[in-house]
């Protein structure tokens, strides 16, 4: 696993929110970086929220209700002031308790689940943002170090067993099913883990994008930790 580093060419490493939404992505880099060391307690807010599934999604009206020390406060006010940022700005946020994510069956070959490396795609121009304040990080992937699953002989040969129709429409097929959005890593690939705290935008699939799209995964929840992330 890669730390973030100034180095790498796909990565742009900021250090605050207008820099974050204002730089343009270009070239090999698709990823922009606010690295940041928040204070506060994240865990206390995480075990404090009632939870109502494998992910909860976590309203503002529940975080102001909540009672905190001192440590736990800050870490609110931090994720409240986020989630103003991003707002202002214009995106979605959606803040989220993550116990784990449904996962395909292992027999599929061409899992299209979020813990397999995929890309975003939009018909309109926008970007993907998100950050994790507790628990395991997401993880993205150079592209010169993955390839589509669907180009991927055995994985093409059995999506196409599956298929039953006329060859024409084979294409339109994986995109429907969102076979073509997913990636796998090439042998010892460079996965950067994104980090705890650090607020990211990541490039985004969409008609006349200058970059490639980043690909990126959820991660597999080793450390048995609740996540709590912000994403839009």
């Amino acid at each position: 696993m890669q730390n973030i580093s100034p180095q790498n060419n796909q990565v742009l490493v900021v250090t605050n929110f207008n820099d974050l939404v204002t730089n343009l992505f270009m070239g090999d880099t698709n990823a922009i970086c606010w690295k940041r060391e928040l204070t506060g307690d994240f865990s206390e807010v995480v075990h404090k929220l009632t939870l109502t599934g494998n992910v909860t999604t976590i309203e503002l009206s529940q975080l102001h209700t909540l009672k905190l020390s001192e440590a736990g406060q800050i870490a609110r006010e931090i994720l409240l002031h986020d989630f103003k940022l991003l707002q202002d700005y214009g995106a979605l946020p959606t803040l989220n308790v993550i116990k784990y994510y449904d996962k395909d069956e292992p027999e599929n070959i061409c899992a299209t689940d979020v813990y397999s490396f995929h890309i975003d795609r939009s018909p309109l121009p926008i970007d993907t943002f998100l950050c994790t304040y507790f628990g395991d990080s997401s993880e993205i992937l150079p592209n010169a170090q993955g390839i589509q699953k669907v180009l991927i002989p055995e994985i093409r040969n059995e999506l196409k067993k599956q298929y039953h129709e006329k060859e024409s429409g084979f294409e339109s097929y994986l995109t429907e099913h969102f076979y073509d959005l997913h990636y796998a890593a090439n042998p010892n690939a460079n996965v950067i883990s994104l980090g705890v705290g650090n607020m990211w935008r990541l490039a985004v699939d969409y008609p006349e994008s200058i970059v490639p799209p980043c690909i990126h995964r959820a991660p597999l929840e080793k450390s048995g930790q609740f996540r709590l992330l912000m994403i839009c």
